[in-house]
């Protein structure tokens, strides 16, 4: 009861702290703050006062890419638990604490980092700060807990993959899609790794990545940046520092050349075609314009009914039952521009040669302007649409800056979308969507063969 009295004297500070001071670590762009504590920690504030609710995450540069062979998954395993208590916040109090105050908290893992939240009244921030500083340092791990969380695990895995024809698929796809990076291994992690994880590998990456110094605190909401300054430095301010080990995944690989997976499923139903083609993130890109680019040529694809692939793989030549492409530009290795083809009829080849068709022609020609005026206006409105959510504001900057594409892109989106040529779409289809650059990965039935 004491921790929380102290917790609630101090939530008028959120809105009566002293403004800080600018010491070459701090900056504004737009409604963003960023600023640095003294320990490395990085925070960043989203000022959005329309509704008098607040988001806070804890983002810590981690996730599953950073992972070896035998304790794959242990990213998630301490993502799990994270909620197993401190000495001041026992096992069940933390979840209890923000429920009282009408708060809702989660947490995910992603290949590139770890995250935790809650989003609460704004006047409650101090809470979440309390809670989220406290288990940055004072986690307790235990056995019995880990024998109860790993069996939470394993009975995840079994429903996302194992009981799956399509978790199965995808856990060989990208294997070979992703070869010799931290991306070929499900954030989830191998069965045999979750069962071998011990308490010590646990406290081992506790200790080695849970260190203000490699997170991000990341506010959004009714707050004012100078006041949430105050309260960081309050709850995070104090805690140490600890070196963080190097990373050394190298951030761009030579192409791999073509790789092709035929897997055969004995509960596949439909056969399924996916390729993957190994293209620039932000993070490794040389010029941002070809990450815009490709995000214009994916919408261009599949942007809608209206959209390539909509129009004359499933309603025009009716090859294919569903097609669809995709690309994510926030990672910190490398992404994938991936595309997807169901069989209308079975006849798996007829949809990955249509699928190639589509490719060769964005190479060959200039997409119409009313095609690039159609995808730029869908890009935009899905991104002003999203930006109406203040968790999502939150989670942009979150992965932004845990995937090294940096917090100031999120204002620099709309101007290179809008930015994108005709002859930009074909110079990156021309540079990146390359035989040597795709990964083709076909799941079948038992009893069907590839070319049926």
């Amino acid at each position: 009861m004491a921790a929380r009295n102290a917790i609630f004297a101090l939530l008028p500070a959120l809105m009566a702290a002293p403004a800080f001071a600018d010491d070459g670590n701090n900056n504004n762009i737009g409604n963003i703050t960023r600023f640095t504590l003294d320990n490395g920690m990085q925070v960043l504030v989203r000022e959005d006062h329309r509704a008098p609710v607040v988001v806070s995450q804890v983002w810590y540069n981690v996730g599953s890419s950073y992972e070896a062979r035998g304790v794959t998954g242990i990213a998630h395993m301490l993502e799990h638990m994270m909620f197993k208590g401190t000495e001041q916040f026992p096992e069940g109090e933390f979840s209890a604490i923000v429920s009282r105050e009408g708060g809702r908290l989660n947490a995910f893992t992603s290949r590139d980092f770890t995250a935790y939240f809650e989003i609460m009244a704004a006047d409650r921030l101090p809470i979440a700060f309390e809670l989220e500083s406290d288990r940055m340092m004072n986690l307790q791990l235990t056995d019995d807990a880990l024998a109860t969380e790993r069996e939470v695990i394993l009975e995840e895995r079994r429903l996302r993959s194992d009981d799956r024809p399509e978790g199965r698929f995808g856990e060989r796809f990208a294997a070979v899609a992703n070869p010799g990076t931290g991306y070929a291994h499900p954030i989830i992690g191998w069965e045999d790794d979750i069962r071998s994880i011990s308490l010590d590998d646990l406290q081992s990456w506790y200790e080695h990545w849970y260190s203000p110094s490699n997170a991000t605190l990341i506010v959004a909401g009714a707050v004012q940046a100078d006041a949430v300054y105050a309260l960081a430095e309050e709850y995070f301010g104090d805690i140490p520092a600890r070196e963080v080990p190097a990373v050394r995944d190298p951030n761009v690989f030579d192409a791999a050349g073509e790789r092709r997976l035929i897997y055969r499923d004995a509960q596949a139903q439909i056969p399924q075609l996916r390729l993957s083609y190994d293209v620039p993130s932000f993070a490794t890109v040389e010029d941002r314009a070809d990450v815009y680019a490709l995000l214009m040529l994916s919408a261009i694809l599949d942007g809608g009914e209206g959209a390539r692939l909509a129009e004359q793989l499933v309603r025009g030549s009716e090859v294919a039952a569903a097609a669809g492409a995709g690309y994510n530009p926030m990672a910190r290795l490398q992404a994938d521009f991936s595309l997807y083809g169901v069989p209308a009829d079975g006849q798996v080849e007829a949809v990955e040669e249509a699928l190639r068709a589509q490719i060769d022609a964005l190479k060959a020609e200039l997409v119409t302007e009313e095609e690039l005026e159609r995808a730029r206006n869908q890009l935009l409105a899905d991104h002003l649409f999203e930006l109406d959510s203040v968790f999502y504001q939150a989670m942009q900057l979150g992965m932004l800056e845990t995937t090294g594409a940096g917090w100031q892109t999120l204002q620099d989106y709309q101007a290179g979308i809008a930015a994108v040529s005709a002859q930009d779409i074909q110079s990156v289809a021309e540079r990146y969507l390359l035989p040597e650059r795709l990964a083709v990965g076909i799941m079948l039935p038992p009893e069907q063969g590839e070319d049926t």
